[in-house]
């Protein structure tokens, strides 16, 4: 995720008197307005708690007030502290930091802690009604879906909450993961936009995990409704012979056998991003960006109207990095002074040939997305090379929750299975509300006509014993100060007997 501080405001006080805040932005949208005094206050606990050598530098007290200009030079030191101590592991993970982001949110946007129904939706647009409190972080919101459609404990994991945008075309956008340090009701309230909502999708990339999900009758219908919407959207490509084949599954209710047919087309499991800029294979092109399977799918619009398709392995990216940077807001063909919005980056740098590295760009608002999906993907790679599984992942994850939830015992939910409320709405299994998903309308296509990833213009030919390391290693970077931050690096192998196009 990427924080950033990019502008502050001068508030009044409730005796009268005003002070300076800080407007901390997550991906380019407002997060939380804190005081100098509360960033300073979470210094000190985490120092307590990890010691002055981890922590980065935290810009010092002043006397006097402060001028315009050492406003601006704390307001870009108190940005790099911040970004410095969510991607250090051990700090970005702590629950003082997120438990502090948690609080921050909720007084920014001043909505108290109060019981309130809160939509979750799945695949197939189906509503799921959870009775939380508006205090509820992420973990607790997914625990309570869970609950209502009767998902077992340690399936949890596999499934994740994703806040997206739903365009009046029926697209849908995704915005980002719902993370630890936010509260998802007020995340998606403060947004005060129809068009967001909250989704349960799974989480995982790899599609061999399907067969955990699949064991069980609540994550079959789960698994089986997210393939039919990504048919129906187009994200999963399909031709006529394969269309009239999935028809017969689903008119015989074959969901495994319907899931396992998928699972060989084109794209499945592959997250489709909105339209954007690259300046691969020329600059300026369009491109729509897939995430799936290891790597970053192209689909490129050449300047002179040819399209081409490639992908971008992610064993072959010696690193990647974020960087935003603030542009004026046009307001038909003037500016709009003193406006300015978020511009978003992605750049890898990646292996072209045996010898030889290249920088590609991605211009998109959706640019910390793609991130968190590389990175996911990645840490996929690294649990299977180190010989683990996702299982012990996922249940490291939930003991990890147990012990915040006993340590947080006044602010979480009480369970809704257990609630002696009768006015509470009835739970409904997920086997009744999942009857219903049919395939309407799957666009065809003719396999045959698919686009080779042969045709962009280089072919990576990686020799059988090649031993070379790709680093992946994110980072962010502010253009407006020339400032970057590492997030953390891993080596993985490049295969040796991959051809790649790029």
């Amino acid at each position: 995720m990427h924080f950033s501080i990019p502008e502050t405001e001068v508030l009044s006080a409730d005796n009268g008197s005003t002070y300076v805040a800080y407007n901390i932005h997550v991906n380019g949208v407002l997060h939380c307005r804190v005081r100098y005094s509360q960033l300073y206050g979470l210094h000190e606990q985490l120092r307590k708690e990890y010691g002055t050598n981890v922590l980065p530098h935290f810009p010092p007290k002043k006397i006097f007030t402060l001028t315009a200009a050492e406003v601006e030079q704390r307001r870009e030191q108190l940005e790099k502290y911040i970004q410095s101590v969510r991607q250090d592991c051990l700090l970005g993970g702590s629950e003082a930091f997120n438990s502090f982001l948690r609080k921050a949110q909720q007084e920014t946007q001043q909505i108290p802690t109060q019981e309130v129904q809160l939509d979750v939706y799945l695949s197939n647009g189906q509503k799921v009604k959870v009775n939380i409190f508006s205090s509820d972080q992420t973990e607790d919101v997914l625990e309570a879906v869970a609950a209502k459609l009767d998902l077992p404990d340690e399936l949890v994991g596999y499934f994740s909450l994703f806040l997206i945008r739903e365009g009046s075309d029926d697209s849908c956008s995704f915005v980002r993961k719902l993370q630890e340090f936010e509260l998802p009701y007020i995340s998606v309230t403060s947004l005060k936009n129809t068009e967001y909502r909250i989704v349960l999708r799974k989480s995982y990339w790899d599609t061999a995990y399907d067969n955990d999900v699949m064991e069980n009758r609540v994550g079959l219908n789960l698994l089986y409704a997210q393939t039919v919407a990504d048919i129906e959207r187009g994200w999963i490509l399909v031709n006529k012979e394969q269309h009239r084949q999935l028809k017969s599954l689903q008119e015989k209710g074959s969901k495994k056998e319907f899931i396992s047919l998928a699972q060989t087309l084109k794209y499945y499991g592959y997250i489709k991003f909105d339209p954007c800029i690259t300046d691969f294979p020329e600059k300026g092109c369009h491109v729509i960006v897939s995430a799936g399977n290891n790597e970053l799918n192209f689909h490129v619009k050449l300047p002179n109207d040819q399209i081409k398709e490639g992908s971008f392995k992610v064993t072959r990216m010696r690193c990647w990095r974020v960087t935003s940077s603030q542009v004026p807001l046009m307001n038909g063909t003037a500016n709009s002074p003193g406006k300015t919005e978020t511009k978003l980056e992605l750049a890898f740098e990646y292996l072209m040939s045996k010898d030889r590295l290249q920088w590609v760009t991605i211009s998109s608002p959706q640019a910390i997305m793609m991130s968190i999906s590389l990175q996911a993907m990645v840490d996929e790679l690294m649990v299977k090379k180190s010989g683990g599984n996702i299982k012990k992942m996922l249940k490291k994850r939930m003991n990890g929750a147990l012990r915040r939830s006993d340590s947080q015992q006044a602010v979480k939910s009480p369970p809704l299975l257990d609630s002696p409320d009768s006015n509470r709405e009835p739970i409904v299994k997920l086997s009744s509300k999942l009857s219903s998903v049919s395939i309407r309308g799957i666009g065809t296509s003719n396999s045959s006509n698919d686009i080779s990833a042969n045709d962009f213009h280089e072919v990576l030919n990686f020799h059988k014993h090649r031993k070379d390391l790709v680093k992946s290693n994110t980072s962010f970077m502010n253009r407006n100060t020339g400032s970057e931050w590492h997030l953390k690096s891993i080596y993985l192998p490049v295969k040796p007997d991959l051809q790649q196009s790029a």
